[in-house]
């Protein structure tokens, strides 16, 4: 009795393998493509008719105030700070910051108030929830600096009270928005010109308490 060949059964198992392999490669790129939708979906967030996806994680945020904190206090090592938190956006801010920060200061929260005044110049600017900063050294802690238009004005304020010195702090800047001339002495994330919520910062209202910030899709 002639004795069979194992070759062509070889081989075709071969190829059988091939396939199988190739199937079950196919399978799970559409499987991972799949999971990837599916996750990005589910991380989307919609704040009334907009909807927002990840742009900074807490992690990247609380690493950069850590860096923020630690540089601040090289500077003021000699010096009592007061962090003047300005509200409503940078509550979240100014709790980490200084959280971190190393060495003795005082914390302060404050609100830009606009009123119109009685003469012919207009709008007036007052900073509300502040006793007296004369004579004391300042940071003004901001969530985002983009057109600078607020942190003008407390400028001008500032140095009416006759602080010994201001600084500016920011958690976010856009340098491509910003119109003003003043120094921005601490950045914590440089960021495109885009419409961000999260981490203090909101859309009408909604989004301050998330502890990430998230991008306008």
């Amino acid at each position: 009795m002639p004795l069979l060949s194992l070759t062509p059964f070889v081989d075709a198992k071969i190829i059988l393998f091939k396939r199988i392999n190739e199937k079950i490669g196919f399978l799970s790129v559409i499987l991972i493509f799949a999971k990837n939708r599916v996750k990005t979906q589910s991380y989307m967030l919609q704040l009334h008719d907009l909807t927002f996806i990840p742009f900074i994680s807490s992690a990247e945020i609380e690493e950069s105030i850590k860096k923020l904190a630690q540089k601040i206090s090289v500077d003021y090592k000699e010096k009592i700070p007061v962090f003047l938190g300005v509200l409503n956006g940078a509550y979240q801010f100014t709790a980490a910051l200084t959280q971190f920060y190393p060495g003795d200061c005082e914390v302060e929260f404050t609100k830009l108030k606009s009123y119109e005044g009685t003469s012919s110049t207009g709008t007036i600017q007052s900073l509300i929830g502040v006793d007296n900063l004369k004579g004391k050294d300042v940071i003004v802690v901001e969530d985002i600096v983009d057109t600078g238009n607020t942190i003008s004005e407390i400028i001008k304020i500032l140095e009416k009270e006759a602080v010994a010195s201001y600084k500016i702090a920011t958690l976010c800047y856009k340098p491509v928005a910003y119109k003003k001339s003043h120094k921005i002495d601490y950045i914590g994330l440089e960021i495109p010109n885009k419409f961000i919520v999260g981490y203090g910062l909101d859309y009408d209202g909604l989004g301050r308490n998330l502890p990430e910030i998230y991008q306008l899709k």
